[in-house]
């Protein structure tokens, strides 16, 4: 099984520069989207014309027309969407939506997720803590039924927090920085502490990097002066079977199609 997660910064965007097709050419069975920042007939459009257009998408919509929105796109239709929990601060927002999947190691459940950017010491910031909290309730959930019923889960997506110093270039720049505070990052300990493995982590070495994401403004790019927020992580069953994890970092500035680098996880 192989699973593509990408931010790609608007999917219409993404498409008139080649990221879709760059996208239907990894040989992916599952495909995980954020900052689709459209509608459901919009994305269908822009899907129509692309060799993704017989996928299924289970999109999860923003409120605000042009913002957020997940997906999670599959060859097949998955057994079962999600974009409305118990965990309500994640409700309705376009941050999370999971399919679950028939694989040949069995019953998988997949989530999309986009985490807020946030702001220090702002509203902004607050409704990053209160989503944090709802995605922290969701991902209890699904890691105690793993546990319990043998139905392994995978949340991938841009995670908008750098978890440690080699996931962040200028991590002493940034100590006081939404995306590196130390509150943020302590959810982040706490997953991969208790029920869950970061596999671009485990399979990508002790860093520094590989990093995801670089700002479109000045050198970041050239200079690799970037951050790793983008994640596959796995309850322990399915990070087992986790083999190899690759970057499809851009190979210049003028070749990319998101501010994002796609993540890539393949599983035995």
């Amino acid at each position: 099984m192989r699973v593509v997660t990408a931010n790609v910064n608007g999917i219409r965007a993404a498409a008139r520069r080649g990221g879709i097709d760059w996208l239907a050419e990894t040989g992916a069975d599952a495909i995980c989207l954020q900052e689709v920042r459209a509608t459901r007939d919009q994305a269908e459009q822009v899907l129509a014309d692309s060799p993704l257009a017989s996928w299924h998408v289970a999109l999860s919509e923003a409120p605000e027309k042009g913002r957020s929105g997940v997906a999670v796109l599959t060859p097949f239709p998955p057994a079962a969407v999600r974009e409305t929990f118990r965990q309500k601060a994640v409700n309705g927002q376009g941050r999370w939506v999971e399919v679950d999947l028939d694989s040949d190691a069995g019953p998988v459940t997949i989530a999309s997720v986009y985490v807020h950017s946030g702001e220090a010491d702002t509203p902004k910031q607050d409704a990053k803590y209160a989503f944090l909290e709802g995605m922290d309730a969701r991902m209890r959930a699904l890691a105690g039924r793993a546990k319990k019923n043998g139905v392994e889960a995978l949340v991938c997506g841009d995670f908008n927090i750098a978890h440690r110093e080699v996931d962040i270039k200028n991590w002493k720049g940034n100590l006081k920085s939404a995306g590196f505070l130390p509150e943020e990052r302590r959810y982040l300990d706490r997953w991969f502490e208790e029920a869950w493995v970061d596999l671009g982590r485990e399979l990508g070495g002790d860093g520094p990097g590989p990093y995801t994401w670089w700002s479109w403004r000045g050198q970041a790019f050239d200079n690799d002066a970037g951050w790793r927020i983008d994640y596959h992580v796995a309850t322990s069953g399915l990070a087992a079977r986790a083999r190899r994890a690759t970057v499809g970092r851009a190979p210049s500035y003028d070749k990319r199609w998101s501010d994002h680098a796609p993540v890539t996880v393949d599983f035995a």
